[in-house]
């Protein structure tokens, strides 16, 4: 199944409860929060209060895409104001597997996020605790960005080496995803999308229009049964 996740960092923050109601009416699969700290990438975006405040409209899945420093010290807090899973760098902290570990003992879904430049490799001893991988197509930190385009062979190599070990872990795609990348992510393996500026908040259509295109674009590339 292929699924949509707007990335809440491109709502319009003003109108927070509008566009999430829309989106859910809309049938969006979860949503994306990118959570940065200003140290691990020069950006400060979404915190503990902005994802509470998502929790009470939505009872959707809320991914977290942690761009922080030792994200182990926000396990907890981040738990408790209703995060469904945590997706976490290899380099942003000193233990991977302990804190993958750590995420999962606290009752979420476990992920980790591979930035363009970072091999695969990092995950050759955490595959059996993580239950999914964000797969940057563009460097973290800012939304707006060039889909860097050796990530197509990166999306099929991941999905090779997921299915060679016999796993069923779901490849998520983020950044600059839309109509001209997302067939091709999809022919490559790619089932989850996180959903930006280049599709769910694309402008001149409305949100439910654009998760209709998201769909097709998808249809596009695999036909309606498997969609």
């Amino acid at each position: 199944m292929l699924e949509i996740g707007p990335s809440l960092m491109c709502a319009d923050l003003g109108n927070l409860e509008r566009d999430v109601r829309e989106l859910d009416a809309a049938g969006v699969d979860f949503y994306h929060i990118d959570v940065m700290d200003g140290s691990f990438v020069p950006n400060f975006t979404l915190g503990p209060d902005f994802v509470h405040k998502v929790r009470a409209i939505t009872d959707k899945p809320l991914d977290l895409h942690m761009m922080v420093e030792r994200p182990e010290r926000y396990i907890d807090m981040f738990a408790l104001a209703g995060a469904s899973g945590i997706a976490i760098h290899a380099e942003s902290t000193r233990n991977l597997q302990g804190t993958l570990t750590a995420i999962h003992k606290a009752g979420l879904k476990v992920g980790v996020a591979i930035s363009p430049a970072t091999p695969l490799d990092v995950l050759d001893y955490v595959y059996d605790v993580t239950d999914y991988v964000i797969l940057m197509t563009v460097n973290p930190g800012f939304a707006g960005q060039r889909f860097i385009e050796p990530m197509y062979g990166k999306i099929s190599d991941l999905a090779d080496r997921i299915r060679n070990r016999g796993m069923n872990i779901p490849i998520e795609v983020d950044g600059n995803i839309g109509r001209q990348t997302i067939p091709e992510c999809v022919r490559r393996g790619a089932t989850r999308f996180i959903g930006g500026t280049s599709a769910i908040f694309r402008e001149g259509r409305s949100l439910a229009e654009n998760v209709r295109a998201t769909r097709e674009l998808f249809q596009e590339a695999v036909g309606p049964q498997e969609v």
